[in-house]
C-alpha cells in the first residue's frame, strides 16, 4: 500500500499519481510537482488516500510543495505568454509555407520549454521553424503533431447532441470505439449519424456501452416470448434504455390486434411454446392479386386459300421458290428454266 494524491495538469486530462511527501493536499488545491517535462503546476483532483501497489508505477515522483500565491501568479503569467507565442508561431508557419495548423501552445511552469501542438495531413519538415522559434524565445522548443480527436479535445465545441464535447468536459483519456457498439445500441450505421465533429466515431458510444449491456440483460429482446397481464405474446420492439416494449398478443380471435405497449417490469420472459400450444393466427385477408391466366400458345399462320398445307412457306425460308436474290433454286416444288410444268 502507498499513499498518493491524484494530480491533473489540464482542465480535462489524465490523472497522475504523486507521492504527497507528508503534505495534506485538499481536492482542488494546486501543487508543484516534478515531471518528465520538468517542474509543473497541477491541480489536485484526488486528495490523500492509499492504493494498492499493483495500481501504481514505482518509483513515484514527489510533490515539491503546495502552490503559493506567487506560483499561481506565475502560472497566469505563462498563460499570457502562450497567447503571444501562438501569434508568433502562426506568422513563422506562414513565412516558411508549411502545410500545418497550429492548435495550442503550452509553457512549462519554470519556462524551460515551450510546446507547440499542431495538426497536419502528413509529415512536416519543421526543422527550420524550430530553429527560428528557438532564436526568438531563447528556450527549448518542442513541436508535437496530434490527431483530430486531440484537436477537438483542446479546442472544445458542441456536439451533434447540442452539448459540449465529452472529451473536453469529463473524459480523461480516449478509449477505442468500434462500429459494433453502434449496432448493439440500435443506432443508425450512417457515418454522419454516429461520427463526432472530429470525424471519428463518437466517444459516447464507448462510455454508454456498459449501460446498454446492463439494461440489455433485463430487457426482453425482439422475437422473445413474454407473459403480460393480457396474455402471452411476442416482443416486436424493445427500447433498452427506457424499458418500453411492444408485444404482439396471441389470442383465439380472428381479428388481428396491433402490438400493445408495456414496460419491462410488467412482463415476464417465458420459453417459446410448442407449435401445437399456439392459438391459431387470425385469418389472413384474401389475396387481392388474381392468378393470371396461362398464356395461350401463339396461333400458327393460316395457309393461303387454295394452297396445300405442305406448300405453306415458313418465315425466312423458301421451300422451292426463289431465293433471296430472286433466282430459282431448282429445288422440289420449283420450276426449272426452259421446262414447262407437266
Amino acid at each position: 500500500m502507498a499513499e498518493v494524491i491524484g494530480v491533473r495538469f489540464k482542465n480535462v486530462g489524465k490523472v497522475y499519481y504523486f507521492d504527497p511527501d507528508g503534505n495534506q493536499v485538499p481536492k482542488g488545491g494546486r501543487v508543484i510537482v516534478e515531471t518528465a517535462r520538468g517542474i509543473e503546476c497541477g491541480e489536485c483532483t484526488m486528495k490523500n488516500r492509499t492504493v494498492d501497489d499493483d495500481k501504481i508505477v514505482k518509483p513515484l515522483k514527489k510533490v515539491v510543495r503546495v502552490a503559493t500565491p506567487e506560483d499561481v501568479a506565475r502560472v497566469e503569467k505563462n498563460r499570457q505568454k502562450e497567447k503571444e507565442a501562438f501569434e508568433v508561431c502562426e506568422k513563422k508557419i506562414a513565412k516558411f509555407g508549411l502545410d500545418m495548423k497550429l492548435i495550442d501552445v503550452e509553457y512549462t511552469f519554470d519556462g524551460s520549454k515551450i510546446l507547440f501542438y499542431f495538426t497536419a495531413d502528413g509529415r512536416v519538415d519543421f526543422r527550420e521553424l524550430v530553429k527560428d522559434l528557438a532564436s526568438v524565445f531563447r528556450t527549448r522548443i518542442e513541436l508535437r503533431q496530434i490527431g483530430v480527436r486531440d484537436e477537438s479535445k483542446m479546442l472544445g465545441g458542441l456536439g451533434v447532441c447540442g452539448k459540449p464535447f465529452c472529451c473536453s468536459t469529463f473524459l480523461g483519456e480516449f478509449q477505442p470505439v468500434s462500429i459494433k457498439m453502434a449496432k448493439e445500441q440500435g443506432l443508425s450505421l450512417n457515418p454522419s449519424k454516429i461520427s463526432g465533429t472530429c470525424g471519428r466515431l463518437m466517444c459516447c458510444l464507448k462510455f454508454e456501452q456498459k449501460g446498454y449491456e446492463d439494461f440489455g440483460k433485463i430487457t426482453p429482446k425482439p422475437g422473445s416470448w413474454v407473459r403480460t397481464p393480457d396474455g402471452d405474446g411476442v416482443v416486436t420492439e424493445a427500447n433498452v434504455i427506457t424499458g418500453k416494449l411492444k408485444v404482439n398478443i396471441h389470442s383465439d380471435s380472428d381479428v388481428r390486434q396491433p402490438p400493445q405497449p408495456y414496460h419491462r417490469d410488467q412482463v415476464t420472459q417465458i420459453p417459446r411454446p410448442n407449435r401445437d400450444d399456439l392459438p391459431p393466427h387470425p385469418a389472413a385477408a384474401p389475396d387481392s392479386r388474381r392468378e393470371r391466366p396461362s398464356a395461350s400458345p401463339r396461333p400458327e399462320r393460316a395457309p393461303a386459300p387454295g394452297a396445300p398445307r405442305s406448300e405453306v412457306p415458313r418465315s425466312g425460308h423458301s421451300r422451292g421458290g426463289r431465293n433471296r436474290r430472286g433466282k430459282n433454286t431448282g429445288r422440289p416444288g420449283g420450276q426449272q428454266p426452259g421446262k414447262k410444268p407437266q
